[in-house]
């Protein structure tokens, strides 16, 4: 419960399994679509080695990073607009903002 009986109820166990198995899933596809679009741009289809030489590893070090950084970019901003939605103070009982 929560303080003085204000703000939302505690998630119950069902509900917090849910969201780690949710979270997981995403984890996942982002995972997956960060090996096929580095790997079909940086290693080639026909295997001349059975390890990566110095040129594919820093292509897909550079294709990674650069995932992850669009990746943050388009999470601040959905994150921007989903609390310029929320309207200033966020339902917070009109206090703060």
């Amino acid at each position: 419960m929560s303080f003085l009986g204000f703000g939302r109820p505690q998630p119950s166990s069902e509900e917090k399994i849910s969201a780690v198995q949710a979270e997981m899933k995403l984890l996942t596809q982002m995972h997956d679509r960060l090996t096929k679009a580095c790997a079909k741009k940086c290693v080639p289809n026909d295997y001349r080695e059975s390890e990566l030489n110095k040129g594919e590893s820093v292509c897909l070090d550079r294709c990674a990073a650069k995932f992850f950084e669009v990746h943050m970019k388009v999470s601040e901003l959905l994150q921007q607009e989903m609390q310029a939605k929320a309207g200033p103070g966020g339902g917070g009982f009109g206090f703060g903002g």
